[in-house]
């Protein structure tokens, strides 16, 4: 019996780690879908009235991390923990939505465009990240995470051709 307890308690310590490294690795992605939310809502607020195309897109967007942070705060809930509910914390690569929102003020639409794309770089980064971690991921959980940065991998692409749309407009 006391073997049996030894292994169980074995096991059960496996299990939380397990489920603590996974936990930390959808935390992380929350926490970049929040930051991209606010990274785009400040982008709406932003930009000028005229560019209507530009806010349509980042609405999407904005719209589009919603979902995602709700499908992974639903696998941490799953965990039986509390998904976090604020932004990324100083020292990761994901803060970089953080200093794209207070370098927005005053930006041309070029401007603008080119401090999306490299927040959509680090997001794309922040997936990655994801993907390489120590955690075993369960392969629902993986699915998901694959899911969603080909998606970010779209939005990504199209703000890369918004940009370069704008840069050929201004070298006209």
């Amino acid at each position: 019996m006391i073997f049996t307890d030894s292994i169980m308690h074995n096991l059960k310590t496996i299990y939380m780690e397990r489920n603590e490294q996974v936990r930390e690795v959808l935390n992380d992605l929350i926490r970049i879908n929040h930051d991209r939310i606010e990274g785009y809502e400040k982008a709406i607020q932003d930009s000028k009235d005229e560019d209507v195309d530009l806010q349509a897109m980042f609405n999407r967007m904005a719209d589009e991390s919603k979902q995602y942070a709700a499908e992974l705060e639903r696998e941490v809930s799953r965990t039986g923990e509390e998904p976090p509910s604020g932004t990324t914390v100083s020292g990761k690569i994901y803060r970089v939505w953080m200093d794209i929102r207070s370098a927005f003020a005053g930006k041309s639409r070029q401007t603008v465009l080119d401090l999306c794309e490299f927040g959509e770089d680090a997001a794309q980064k922040a997936y990655e990240e994801a993907l390489k971690a120590d955690a075993e991921l369960p392969s629902d959980v993986r699915q998901l995470i694959v899911s969603q940065k080909s998606a970010l991998k779209t939005s990504h692409d199209t703000i890369k051709r918004y940009r370069d749309m704008q840069e050929g407009r201004r070298s006209e």
